[in-house]
């Protein structure tokens, strides 16, 4: 009786497969069953120590380059946020930056350290400003940004989508508390001109903010948050929200202001008249305005340099400390210990 029901014919016989089952060779059964062919090396001492020692000499040099090029940079910080409150205001600065009334022009002097050669970059850095709030980095509507009031989906603003039944463009919290402190810069007599234009980044400007897309009924609510919008000028001209717009990822962080595109000579005095409008005593935070200039690696940054002497000292380190146990106890060769076995 067949009882395959005349399954006996899919059933191979001598080489032929069995189907279902995979074919045992080709490229894709040697990759899941892990015998394709691969470089195995050998960690001979030698090989350990002159690996450990070429990493030393690659990360040194780098390291030294790197550091070199960011002690180039000539930068200046000064903290304004607490000094350009008024004496009478010191024990509450919230009520000082909340009183329209009460003028908030400062004025600070800076000492160039050493020369700084154009252009030179003005930044505002803020610290304890957390932009990566998981809320706050929600709150915006990168499509109207692009279409304005053509885009009506503006859910993802909230709480700050809509003022008086009317639409906000742009909407959120982001553009509403956008930076609007300001300064202006001399040189005894003479005024330095800042350069405002190309502060934000090209993409940003041609395909994230639209060019016929103009600020509407922006900051006109009861609570007033930043800056304040030119209504005239298309979002993709308004570097300073562009610049605003593209959150940070830590606490402390700086945004590019402008450029001063003259030279400026060791100790010169650079005369800094702004004015503190922006709240940032309300939760702690701290304001500061950074001059600097830019080397072929960009700003100051030391950890680069610092990381790559790091990693070839402690390469070089750990070669003299694999040399040194080498030559103390050297590894036995197998046909020595092959002979040994046989004696």
């Amino acid at each position: 009786m067949d009882l395959d029901g005349g399954s006996s014919s899919t059933i191979s016989t001598g080489a032929r497969a069995i189907p279902g089952r995979p074919v045992r060779h080709g490229a894709l059964y040697q990759f899941t069953q892990q015998n394709l062919p691969a470089c195995k090396p050998v960690l001979t001492p030698a090989a350990v120590i002159s690996t450990f020692l070429l990493m030393g000499f690659i990360f040194i040099p780098v390291g030294l380059v790197t550091l070199r090029a960011s002690y180039s940079v000539v930068e200046i910080v000064d903290r304004y946020d607490i000094e350009c409150v008024p004496e009478e205001y010191r024990s509450n600065k919230v009520a000082y930056v909340k009183d329209d009334s009460v003028s908030k022009n400062c004025s600070r002097f800076l000492k160039v350290p050493k020369s700084m050669r154009a252009p030179i970059f003005i930044y505002y850095q803020l610290d304890n400003y957390y932009q990566n709030h998981r809320r706050y980095v929600k709150s915006r509507t990168d499509r109207q940004l692009l279409h304005g009031l053509g885009y009506n989906d503006t859910s993802s603003c909230r709480p700050l989508e809509s003022s008086d039944d009317l639409p906000i463009v742009p909407c959120g919290l982001i553009a509403w508390s956008l930076f609007n402190d300001t300064y202006k810069f001399s040189r005894g007599p003479s005024e330095l001109k800042v350069n405002r234009k190309d502060i934000a980044w090209k993409s940003d400007r041609n395909h994230k903010f639209g060019k016929h897309v103009y600020p509407f009924n922006f900051q006109n609510g009861t609570l007033t948050g930043g800056a304040k919008l030119d209504p005239t000028i298309p979002l993709s001209d308004q570097e300073d929200l562009i610049v605003w717009m593209r959150t940070a990822a830590l606490p402390t962080f700086r945004k590019l202001y402008g450029r001063i595109e003259e030279d400026l000579e060791a100790d010169d005095v650079i005369v800094v008249n702004l004015k503190n409008n922006y709240n940032t005593y309300s939760f702690g935070g701290k304001k500061k305005i950074v001059l600097s200039t830019s080397s072929w690696l960009g700003g100051k940054n030391d950890f680069l340099g610092i990381a790559n002497l790091f990693v070839g000292s402690f390469s070089i380190l750990i070669s003299i400390i694999f040399l040194v146990l080498h030559l103390k106890s050297p590894r036995q060769t197998l046909w020595r210990h092959s002979l040994r076995i046989l004696e």
